[in-house]
């Protein structure tokens, strides 16, 4: 699967996501689904995916989250659990608890509340 983000220019490959809730969407239900999510506007609920997650700058979302990898650049309330890769970037204001196999926090980023990172540690591992 080629990657949802684009690291060296920046932009996003909206091809690539099968949800789009755009800046001027505010909606409030759960979300759970196979397939990459890219959040610009408001959620209240849950998001959970077994691909990618983006949530834009300037998105605000209140949720418990799940996703095999993320990249989170607007506000969040609500715990996070990423399996894969985390990376929050230096707009990220996250107030909850993160869980992450590997992550990347840019200067300038808010995190209230605990990380924990899970080694690489499988589900049976863990267990």
């Amino acid at each position: 699967m080629p990657y949802m983000f684009n690291k060296e220019n920046n932009e996003i490959n909206y091809k690539e996501a099968e949800t789009i809730i755009g800046p001027s969407i505010k909606v409030k239900g759960n979300f759970h689904g196979q397939g990459n999510i890219i959040i610009e506007g408001v959620v209240e609920g849950s998001i959970k995916t077994s691909n990618f997650l983006l949530i834009g700058n300037k998105a605000k979302v209140t949720a418990t989250i799940e996703a095999k990898e993320a990249k989170i650049g607007g506000e969040i309330h609500g715990n996070i659990k990423v399996d894969g890769y985390l990376e929050i970037s230096s707009t990220a204001k996250i107030f909850g608890d993160i869980e992450a196999n590997k992550i990347s926090i840019e200067k300038n980023a808010i995190l209230n509340g605990t990380c924990r990172m899970s080694k690489g540690e499988t589900a049976a591992e863990k267990k």
